[in-house]
């Protein structure tokens, strides 16, 4: 009596085999989707920080505000610093302003509009030859004059920490996200908006801090990604035709 056992493991390796080559193509065609979509938020990016500002949406819009629609859009207001500690966020570099590289940190500080509200404002990057908290406290200090002054910049919102992301030291006023709710919620600066906005000018007499216009760079790997999934499935069926005419030369 025959087996049936090389022909159930023949159907098993066929059906493994459409399965991955499915899933590899299936893997591929999402890449592609995340391309197109990559590609759209690039342009909308594009023309978000290439567009005139625009004044400061009212506090009864804040809340209808979001990332997606609202993320670099570049804005112009009137407020004034108050006299509040200030934040650092430290980094290691910027993937959206072309004049920033190598570690520093950037200021953050509340700022107060005319009806009362306060805005945080990153107000730009102290390199790290100024990351010793003193001389970024009186850098950053010269800005706090308690005078209005009119402010340019982009719509930011804050980041969430990652699993391997350090935590904050208070006692430095040092954050390792740009985080800030958590910073006027640890720093007592009340209630603020629930954006942050990114400083384009005015730029301080001295430079410190520096702030500057963005140029957002998205990764676009995505086909690189697609070509790998798309790949490994042209190999697995070749793989498993090499298979089947190896299975079916003996019976030539």
């Amino acid at each position: 009596m025959t087996s049936s056992r090389p022909k159930t493991s023949a159907r098993a390796f066929a059906a493994f085999t459409l399965v991955m080559v499915a899933l590899f193509i299936g893997l591929g065609v999402w890449q592609l989707q995340r391309r197109a979509a990559k590609h759209a938020l690039i342009a909308a990016l594009t023309d978000r920080v290439a567009a005139a500002p625009a004044q400061l949406p009212p506090q009864s819009e804040w809340r209808t505000l979001t990332p997606e629609r609202d993320e670099f859009r570049r804005v112009s207001f009137t407020a004034a610093y108050a006299k509040l500690p200030d934040a650092m966020v430290y980094s290691a570099g910027s993937a959206v302003r072309e004049d920033v590289s190598g570690p520093g940190t950037w200021a953050f500080l509340p700022a107060r509009l005319a009806s009362g509200e306060t805005v945080v404002i990153d107000a730009g990057f102290v390199a790290n030859t100024m990351q010793e908290r003193s001389i970024q406290d009186r850098q950053v200090g010269k800005l706090v004059t308690g005078e209005p002054v009119t402010l340019t910049g982009y719509l930011r919102f804050p980041e969430a920490a990652g699993l391997l992301t350090a935590a904050e030291n208070h006692d430095k006023r040092l954050w390792f996200t740009r985080d800030h709710l958590a910073m006027a919620k640890a720093l007592g600066w009340g209630e603020v908006a629930p954006f942050y906005v990114d400083l384009e000018s005015p730029v301080p007499a001295n430079g410190i801090p520096k702030p500057g216009p963005l140029s957002p760079h998205l990764r676009d790997e995505h086909m690189q990604y697609a070509l790998t999934w798309f790949s490994l499935a042209a190999a697995l069926i070749a793989a498993f035709a090499v298979w089947a005419r190896g299975r079916r030369a003996p019976n030539r």
